[in-house]
């Protein structure tokens, strides 16, 4: 157990709440200033895709460090830093940080699955931050960093539950609680609110940027015939 989770079991704090849809900041109508292409690779960050590419959403704490590795997976042709899950259109990081916009810091992940399947996608995204930890990941704590995938059609949603279940058994067969993953249906790439022009690809553009990883070291048996 580290400090943080030491610290916090001792002063009992409360867990950041989702903003009621209500309370939620009202936005913008016309979308962030962003790039069109990747600052790494020069792929597209914005639809359309090459035919044959598949689209994942995850969030796994700070974006940052989850979108660098997703971008350096092979397999991987883009990536992109955003805002999912929440009611406020196009929110800005000043807005989703103050926890009343409801969304969560996501990495948009443009895959060929010919080199790396939506297994491969999700095994990644189990294995590199603790899903268990509510609304925080280690220090960062509040809504905008709660653990999520959020699908695109049945068969996505499927495969997350099914790996989050086998998931979970390792898990607590290591001492971990329960997976605390938010599962939610994409009604498209509509939703996912691109993050400002400085979050994209943000550790390449600043290679002495700080993002750290809380992986549980407990392996997912995706793909292994586990």
């Amino acid at each position: 157990m580290s400090w943080y989770d030491e610290l916090v079991g001792r002063l009992s704090l409360p867990e950041p709440a989702m903003v009621a849809p209500e309370r939620a900041l009202p936005g913008r109508a016309e979308p962030l200033d962003v790039p069109d292409t990747h600052y790494v690779n020069g792929h597209p960050i914005h639809p359309p895709f090459p035919e044959g590419l598949q689209l994942a959403v995850v969030a796994m704490g700070c974006f940052w460090g989850a979108e660098k590795s997703f971008w350096e997976l092979d397999g991987v042709y883009t990536t992109a830093a955003g805002y999912v899950g929440g009611y406020t259109p196009n929110p800005t990081y000043e807005e989703v940080c103050s926890g009343r916009t409801g969304h969560t810091e996501a990495v948009l992940v443009v895959f060929d699955p010919a080199v790396i399947g939506y297994a491969g996608i999700l095994r990644h995204f189990w294995e590199n931050h603790d899903p268990t930890q509510g609304m925080r990941q280690g220090n960062d704590r509040g809504t905008q960093y709660r653990s999520a995938v959020f699908t695109f059609g049945a068969e996505q949603a499927d495969l997350v539950r099914s790996t989050a279940e086998a998931y979970g058994k390792r898990l607590a067969a290591a001492g971990y609680g329960q997976i605390t993953t938010e599962i939610s249906p994409l009604p498209g790439l509509a939703a996912f609110y691109y993050a400002e022009g400085y979050h994209q690809q943000y550790l390449a553009k600043n290679p002495g940027g700080y993002c750290p990883v809380h992986a549980t070291g407990v392996s997912c048996p995706v793909g292994t015939g586990a």
